[in-house]
């Protein structure tokens, strides 16, 4: 089955709809798509997607609930699943008067479902709109965290002023309704967003319900170091039985790429507790945290290491790939008043970009096959998939040769590189010389048996 994940971020639904079949030619399985809760039609930003106003409408800039339905069903007629990133820890903060701040989604909306009935019960994906769904009694103290590395702090306060929902048993049921009318819709997975966030009983609520069995569900539980790792990453492991963003090995590929620093990292990461168990890791180089927040863009690898690790994490045998595709939103300003023009086009329509195409063919051709070390090395790494897939990377900038044995090739055979389209023979002999030229990478796959 195909499983390559692209996070189709802020793209409009319709846009995602004629873009499917591009989508499915390159290799992907599934589409993740951004926050589909009811928030600001008219917020253009990306963050409004993140700050929902109503659990019980799909309504936003993005587009609407008959949008929905049409980009579910045409991508389920193209073979591709269809992921929902849902926002549980918080709600909108919206400058509203001080006895409205904590009811959701307020007057003034709810004014707005009665004199455009037929707009909004169109939207409508459950419950009764003639009502607020949350008040105050739903919501934590109105406290900011204080100290990122408590887990308690970061569960129970709010995430910047973002007003904080408690686990009570009102709003416990209504993310099940959500999450119910959701799958009824036929969405096949969704992303939790800021799952650090959300105490045990709140992950499992959703985690636990027998209507998702089917789905696949990821947790956001972003963390950037060590520490980090032990305080909410491995509770989170061990507490929920879900998949989540791999932070812990994409912060083993910073280390392995940086300078000085060994490949050797990433031969076998998993055998040293630094990166998640192959059947609960969604892996990544890049996601949208990273260049649209000032405090994680140095998380973030040069254009190249990108490229380079984006062949190792779709080469190597474990966990769900995601590919980030955005519309440029960091050449925007932030909440900091910058912008990166030099991320002009990094990430946007990467989802058909050749080199993606052809790491994800491999991915999919090798899937399920084991993975061997052919050659080591602090600056570069030469692996197997099974019988029929060779793997090289060079992260120095040196061209360098790698003499391997060919023991569990597929030989004699015929091989073609999939990136550059170079093509070799093999003959039956035992050890091959494989040239790898300076910051590259090569990905070869047998095509058939040699004459």
């Amino acid at each position: 089955m195909k499983d390559v994940i692209l996070h189709a971020f802020n793209w409009k639904y319709r846009d995602i709809i004629g873009r499917l079949d591009e989508i499915s030619d390159s290799g992907f399985g599934a589409v993740l798509i951004a926050p589909p809760l009811y928030s600001n039609p008219d917020g253009r930003d990306w963050w409004q997607r993140y700050q929902p106003k109503d659990y019980r409408i799909l309504l936003s800039y993005l587009g609407d609930k008959p949008d929905l339905e049409e980009l579910i069903d045409t991508a389920h007629g193209k073979g591709l699943r269809i992921y929902a990133d849902i926002v549980l820890n918080h709600m909108a903060n919206e400058a509203r008067d001080s006895s409205e701040k904590l009811n959701f989604p307020g007057k003034t909306e709810l004014t707005k479902y009665a004199s455009d009935r037929e707009k909004y019960e169109a939207n409508r994906v459950y419950g009764d709109l003639n009502h607020g769904l949350f008040s105050k009694w739903d919501f934590n103290d109105q406290v900011n965290i204080v100290d990122w590395k408590n887990r308690y702090d970061v569960q129970y306060r709010q995430l910047s002023n973002l007003p904080d929902l408690r686990d009570n048993h009102w709003v416990l049921k209504q993310q099940r309704e959500l999450f119910y009318a959701l799958n009824r819709m036929g969405f096949d997975g969704f992303r939790l967003d800021a799952i650090k966030h959300l105490n045990e009983r709140q992950i499992d609520n959703i985690a636990d319900q027998h209507f998702l069995q089917k789905s696949f569900l990821f947790g956001e539980v972003l963390t950037t170091n060590e520490t980090e790792v032990d305080v909410f990453m491995k509770p989170y492991l061990s507490e929920t039985h879900i998949s989540a963003y791999d932070f812990p090995l994409q912060e083993q590929i910073r280390k392995a790429f940086g300078y000085g620093d060994s490949l050797k990292r990433l031969i076998n990461p998993f055998a040293y507790g630094k990166c998640l168990h192959w059947s609960r890791a969604v892996t990544f180089t890049v996601n949208h945290d990273l260049p649209l927040n000032e405090d994680f863009r140095s998380l973030m690898l040069d254009h190249q290491d990108e490229f380079l690790a984006n062949v190792y994490i779709m080469a190597r045998d474990g966990g769900v790939p995601l590919v980030y595709s955005d519309n440029n939103e960091s050449l925007e300003e932030n909440g900091d008043g910058k912008s990166h023009p030099e991320d002009r086009d990094r990430w946007a329509n990467a989802y058909k970009r050749a080199d993606i195409r052809a790491m994800i063919e491999f991915h999919n051709a090798v899937a399920g096959k084991p993975m061997a070390m052919l050659y080591e090395h602090d600056d570069y790494l030469v692996f197997r998939r099974g019988s029929k897939g060779i793997v090289a990377i060079n992260k120095s900038d040196q061209w360098v040769h790698a003499d391997i044995w060919l023991y569990g090739i597929k030989n004699p055979s015929k091989f073609k590189e999939l990136i550059h389209g170079y093509h070799m023979e093999l003959h039956g002999q035992e050890r091959l010389n494989l040239a790898i030229s300076p910051r590259s990478a090569q990905i070869w796959l047998a095509q058939s048996a040699a004459a």
